[in-house]
């Protein structure tokens, strides 16, 4: 529960992972579940713009990245700190969380997310392979890691009823950032950009935030994204509306 004191103390390997999400104000209707692939990387938000554009309106006002992003690192160092040996890893899908919590031999995840990715759709969501809406409950569902904290986007549309199965069966705390005593360890970071959710045009802004957590990192299936609406030509205007 937001606003409750969460502990350090007894935690052992942790994992803070952040979805670039979690600054994302929007009003859009384009909020389904998308494959991570180039289609809906890159090929989709052309697409968006151009049907927009069609009806008269700028995609880009749909969507608002909150200031917030330039002093989260600050405020994490409050409750959080770095081990000296940290890895921190950049993606585009958060399914990479799956990974590192299991080849870091992770007990703890902290969340930052407009998302909980616990699964969609009850505990059946589980049996389905591990992909960006799911790999939190796999990882609590195969006891990979033994709890997990959930600090929600002040910009969500997710409520913690939504996922009262897991709720009841696994340990799970919803909070936010204020709700943590400091200091928790933290052995790992990822950082995913979720590029089918958050537009290109805020590309720029996702790598200064990277790198204004002043730590190395690796960047694993991070695909590079131009944001040139204006001059596209008519051909790959046609391609991407039939995308």
């Amino acid at each position: 529960m937001a606003g409750s004191v969460i502990r350090g103390e007894g935690i052992g390997i942790s994992l803070l992972s952040v979805d670039w999400d979690y600054f994302i104000f929007t009003e859009s209707t384009y909020q389904g579940s998308y494959l991570e692939n180039r289609r809906s990387l890159i090929d989709e938000w052309y697409r968006r713009y151009i049907v927009s554009k069609q009806a008269g309106k700028d995609i880009c006002r749909f969507y608002k990245l909150c200031p917030e992003f330039r002093s989260f690192w600050n405020r994490i160092r409050e409750f959080f700190r770095f081990s000296e040996n940290v890895k921190v890893f950049v993606s585009d899908s958060h399914s990479l969380s799956y990974k590192i919590a299991r080849e870091s031999n992770a007990d703890t995840v902290y969340l930052f997310d407009a998302h909980s990715d616990l699964g969609y759709g009850g505990m059946a969501s589980l049996n389905f392979e591990v992909n960006c809406a799911n790999w939190l409950g796999k990882l609590l569902k195969e006891k990979a890691v033994s709890r997990a904290f959930i600090a929600y986007s002040p910009y969500t549309t997710e409520n913690p009823d939504y996922f009262k199965a897991m709720n009841h069966r696994f340990s799970i705390r919803y909070t936010d950032i204020n709700g943590f005593k400091p200091f928790i360890d933290i052995s790992a970071v990822h950082i995913c950009r979720s590029g089918a959710w958050v537009p290109p045009w805020f590309d720029n802004d996702f790598m200064w935030f990277v790198n204004s957590l002043n730590l190395p990192y690796e960047k694993t299936g991070l695909t590079e994204r131009t944001w040139d609406p204006e001059n596209i030509s008519l051909a790959d205007a046609i391609n991407y509306l039939l995308a």
